[in-house]
């Protein structure tokens, strides 16, 4: 197992550099394309449910919102009912980049597996998403405010 986590460990570490190269341009680094995805997808998220949703930290979701604001991709609003809650709105400027971040993506994907048959992209896919969704279950039972018994997975 060691070699596994190394593996996607450092498959991650090198998408992130290539994110970083790719989108240097519209002024993203290669940590911020889930953001940009996300808040597009789901405009008017509140910080929490990002949090929630991206598996981070509160404090690193709204570090990164802030510069994210910052740099004009998104706005941040008080919540109508709850002025504790900050929902987070796409600007025009992340819905255009958007597609960029989609096709830097796609690129990466293609580089990645450019030696792999349909086939194989196939397999890889769906086992990965086997493994990403037994991470996930792992994660929301650690996120939940009392998980029952108190146990861990």
């Amino acid at each position: 197992m060691d070699s596994f986590m190394r593996c996607v460990s450092r498959t991650a570490r090198c998408a992130a550099l290539y994110r970083g190269e790719k989108l240097e341009g519209i002024g993203l680094n290669g940590g911020q394309h889930t953001y940009i995805l996300n808040i597009c997808r789901n405009p008017g998220i509140s910080q929490e449910q990002l949090s929630r949703l991206l598996y981070i930290n509160k404090s690193n979701v709204a570090r990164q919102l802030a510069n994210l604001e910052q740099n004009g991709f998104v706005t941040r609003i008080p919540d109508a009912e709850d002025r504790r809650i900050l929902r987070v709105h796409p600007t025009q400027k992340a819905l255009d980049a958007c597609p960029v971040v989609q096709r830097v993506l796609v690129d990466w994907q293609n580089y990645a597996m450019a030696d792999f048959s349909p086939e194989e992209r196939e397999q890889l896919t769906t086992l990965m998403q086997r493994v990403m969704e037994r991470a996930a279950a792992y994660a929301e039972n650690r996120l939940q405010p009392e998980n029952e018994g108190g146990e861990k997975p």
